[in-house]
């Protein structure tokens, strides 16, 4: 018996903690899970993303739901938060990237990473029940078919592969994913609802496969629990220390001991916590490249609105993404909604003004629209039936941009900031997302014979894009003066503490990167040996000693 706790702290409940949770304990491993947000069941859902408390995460307010939005200088980051992360609210969609992200020159040369991670890739696809193809058609389906088609790009037209159980609508059945094994599922009604959470079953979150399995062989996962410090210990492991999610001052901590420590909090929570126990002391040498080739997926939301609610449309019924085209080779464009009633995030979209000029030409423009059209303008913008009026356009991009992050003081506390990284400035527009938005839109009047608009939003009026792909900060390199952690996801200079999440991914992969993450922990933790056993993975030349 060791004279730790437990053998290993996984931090985070997502893509990365969920695989590192099953992966390590079927190797014989004590984990134990720590999550900030709360654990849902179906019925716990917000019904509508109107019931704030359900849905956002602001806990300092009493909101402990799944929707995170977190603020820096150069962008809106849209994140996950409760058990399972980040798949309790994303859109289910399981893309696998094309060969610019595997080719990228910052981890190219550690491995042939598209062979590579092939297997990892088809146990990820399988855990997390993939259907290739969205099987259902409907208007926006047609819509997004003849946008691609105006567009000239017909032939990168394609169905989405989705992580949801199609049994029969409403029909609730054993396990069909693990042999009876995990919980029983409920066929999809296509409520349109899936980035609310989904109050079916359907949904193929994390708590119905690694996370479940994970603890039906003896993970012990504790939510509402925020990490606040990892120490290294003079001995050789950890101290893990945390405090209940929303409570005030210093009150309600709790440490323990961890021979090892997987740290999976997502990129916001990851690089949070790495850059205050790098600045502490507690983690001394996390190398100085911490917070360099952040990523945001190089990413625009735009989308397009109707006046009025078309009639027998459906614009809100089905799976959040079904479908998407390439607006170029480096430009991906998906349709996304939510489903009837949930409106809220109709609050975000305004006027698509020009992105290449300065802020006073882009306010005027959108003042120009305003009152140059006010009823129009006003139909569009009214939040009443939004999510059945429009399509949102998620534009993802390969393009090698970046942010660096470091620590600032700010009302005594430190927190995250932003400045332009590597390779081109992080756009705060992208003129390939506003050509998507006005074919959608152009085809939408077309679909329905009710006028509709291309839409931006108004973070973007003022110079600041928005993301649901945060990534990078903590990237896999050959040596710590290139990135965080080595080609094992062990954190150079302390190799018994790995980070397996999407702080982890070194480049913008252009589609969603659930996915991807699933597939490199899936590697990470094939490396690691069974308990008890030698480490087959080569030892880390000591540095910054």
């Amino acid at each position: 018996m060791s004279g730790f706790d437990e053998d290993v702290v996984v931090i985070g409940s997502g893509f990365g903690g969920a695989v590192a949770a099953l992966r390590l304990v079927e190797k014989g491993y004590r984990v134990r899970v720590y999550e900030a947000g709360r654990r849902f069941e179906d019925e716990d859902f917000a019904k509508t993303n109107w019931n704030i408390r359900r849905y956002l995460w602001a806990p300092a307010f009493g909101c402990f739901g799944v929707q995170r939005i977190h603020r820096l200088p150069h962008v809106m980051i849209l994140a996950g938060a409760g058990v399972g992360g980040g798949s309790l609210n994303y859109a289910n969609t399981l893309y696998q990237p094309g060969a610019p992200f595997f080719d990228d020159p910052q981890w190219a040369g550690i491995a042939p990473w598209q062979a590579e991670l092939a297997p990892h890739y088809a146990t990820a696809k399988r855990m997390l029940g993939v259907v290739e193809h969205y099987p259902h058609t409907g208007p926006v389906e047609r819509i997004m078919a003849g946008a691609a088609e105006d567009l000239g790009v017909a032939k990168t037209f394609r169905r989405a592969p989705v992580g949801v159980y199609f049994g029969a609508p409403g029909e609730t059945v054993p396990d069909p994913f693990f042999g009876g094994e995990g919980p029983a599922r409920t066929g999809c009604t296509l409520c349109g609802n899936c980035m609310v959470g989904c109050r079916v079953g359907a949904k193929n979150t994390l708590m119905k496969n690694y996370l479940a399995l994970a603890e039906r062989r003896g993970a012990v996962i504790e939510a509402l629990r925020t990490v606040v410090e990892v120490r290294e210990l003079a001995g050789g492991g950890f101290s893990v220390t945390t405090r209940r999610s929303g409570a005030w001052g210093r009150g309600r901590r709790r440490t323990i001991t961890a021979e090892r420590v997987v740290l999976a909090a997502g990129t916001w929570g990851s690089q949070q916590l790495l850059h205050r126990m790098k600045a502490s002391g507690a983690l001394p040498r996390i190398p100085d490249a911490l917070g360099r080739l952040t990523r945001t997926n190089s990413e625009a939301l735009d989308g397009a609105v109707s006046t009025a609610v078309p009639e027998e449309a459906g614009f809100a019924h089905g799976v959040a993404i079904t479908t998407s085209f390439h607006v170029d080779e480096r430009t991906h464009v998906e349709n996304v909604r939510y489903g009837p009633g949930s409106n809220l995030m109709g609050a975000l979209a305004t006027v698509l003004v020009p992105g290449d000029v300065p802020l006073h030409r882009r306010l005027g423009a959108l003042l120009g629209a305003v009152l140059g059209h006010p009823i129009r303008q006003f139909r569009l913008g009214t939040l009443r039936r939004w999510s059945e009026r429009g399509i949102i356009a998620l534009v993802m991009q390969t393009a090698d941009n970046s942010l660096t992050l470091s620590l600032r003081r700010r009302f005594g506390r430190d927190v995250l900031t932003s400045a332009q990284g590597h390779g081109a400035p992080n756009p705060s527009h992208l003129p390939e997302a506003h050509r998507a938005a006005e074919a959608i839109a152009a085809r939408m009047t077309q679909e329905t014979g009710v006028p509709a608009s291309a839409r931006g939003s108004w973070p973007e009026v003022f110079g600041i894009p928005l993301t649901a792909h945060f990534l990078g900060g903590a990237v896999l390199s050959e040596a710590p003066e290139h990135g965080v952690v080595d080609p094992y996801h062990r954190v150079w200079g302390h190799p018994g503490l790995s980070v397996v999440d999407g702080s982890a991914v070194p480049a913008n992969p252009g589609v969603n990167p659930s996915l991807t993450i699933t597939a490199l922990a899936e590697r990470a933790m094939s490396y690691w040996p069974r308990r008890g056993e030698a480490d087959p993975r080569p030892a880390q030349v000591p540095h910054g000693r």
